[in-house]
């Protein structure tokens, strides 16, 4: 089983969040969810549901897996130093590192994608990436994989990443029954991405 640490922060995207876990939950047996936050007390969305913290940034940096979910609120995040050089430590540590939304900026500006190919939200594409200026942003993208890390686009975008990533580690067979058990169109292709055009990007 492989261990996953969800980082969430004040005003994280609740669909960055579950949409994927849905998908790298498994079955139960292949990933061990492990939500992770600076402090221990629960933190809220920005929807305000308050999600349970499993364990914090200073208990835990070695983990299999990581998922960094977006929210306008990633911005603010990534001015806590404790955040970034966990964020740092964690991805050298993962065998796949994930990212959803500007999740993909927070990790941008830990210097871990410097030199690295990766995308983010389309609508906030042009006032975001500059905050990250030594990563190769692709403007048009469903997600994009560069080695170990994997970085989608908007929100749903999370939903097809995760799919991939699962049938990365576990086959394909598995990640297509995950999509079906959930009622879930995944878009395999992650060059499809209709709204770098709609965002004016291309």
């Amino acid at each position: 089983m492989k261990s996953l640490a969800a980082l969430v922060f004040p005003g994280f995207e609740t669909l960055d969040y579950f949409g994927p876990i849905e998908m790298l939950g498994g079955y139960g047996e292949e990933t061990e969810i492990v939500t992770v936050a600076r402090h221990a007390d629960p933190v809220a969305s920005v929807h305000g549901q308050r999600i349970v913290i499993d364990q914090t940034l200073a208990e835990k940096n070695d983990y299999d897996l990581l998922l960094v979910p977006g929210g306008d609120s990633a911005l603010d995040a990534a001015k806590d130093e404790e955040m970034l050089d966990w964020l740092r430590t964690v991805s050298k540590n993962a065998e796949r590192v994930m990212t959803v939304c500007t999740g993909s900026i927070l990790l941008g500006m830990s210097g871990v994608l410097d030199g690295r190919k990766a995308t983010t939200n389309k609508i906030d594409f042009t006032s975001t990436v500059h905050l990250a200026p030594r990563v190769d942003w692709v403007k048009e993208a469903r997600w994009v994989r560069d080695d170990k890390f994997y970085t989608s686009s908007g929100v749903s975008a999370g939903m097809d990443m995760a799919l991939a990533v699962m049938a990365d580690l576990f086959g394909m067979e598995m990640a297509d029954r995950l999509a079906l058990g959930s009622e879930y169109e995944w878009h395999k292709d992650a060059s499809r991405d209709p709204f770098a055009k709609l965002a004016g990007l291309v």
